[in-house]
């Protein structure tokens, strides 16, 4: 998928439950979800998806702090809407892959959806560094970096002539 049909997919599904907090999104999606403890060790599991005889489930470590399980659980639906043809669980071990194609599209869908771009801009226009704008909007440095690639894309999108998008 393209960083582009993630961004639309996270908008047609916020306009259609009206929710961007993950817990609340899940329910309205009808996901079980579970708080589960799994340990705050290095590599321990952080969250899993599977879906069995159409039944969604996510389980969340509820080991790690609030803010690590709602963008896990925010990954963990991403997984539930973006990969569906997929019948095999996911269980996510290291947070913010980007080296698999699957996990990196499910950071895309996390970032955008925890993360709205006005509040984004007003945290860099702040004049705060890198790592304090991700501290005020309380999310970790890497998932505001998955939503910089968001926005790069969109950028390019709008500035982009009329005439190169097939309008005249």
């Amino acid at each position: 998928m393209t960083i582009q049909s993630i961004s639309e997919e996270v908008r047609r599904i916020q306009k259609k439950y009206g929710e961007s907090d993950p817990f609340r999104l899940a329910q309205a999606m009808k996901i079980i979800v579970v708080l589960k403890p799994m340990g705050r060790y290095k590599g321990c599991c952080k969250g899993f998806y599977v879906q069995h005889r159409r039944i969604k489930h996510i389980t969340i470590n509820s080991d790690l702090p609030e803010v690590i399980q709602r963008v896990i659980l925010a990954h963990e639906i991403a997984h539930s809407v973006l990969h569906t043809n997929i019948t095999a669980a996911f269980h996510e071990f290291t947070l913010f892959d980007d080296t698999d194609r699957q996990e990196y599209e499910a950071n895309l869908f996390a970032a955008e959806l925890l993360l709205s771009d006005d509040c984004v801009l007003n945290a860099l226009n702040e004049d705060q560094f890198f790592f304090q704008a991700a501290k005020a909007l309380s999310v970790p440095a890497e998932l505001l970096d998955f939503k910089f690639r968001v926005m790069n894309v969109k950028v390019i999108n709008w500035s982009l002539p009329s005439y190169h998008m097939g309008i005249f």
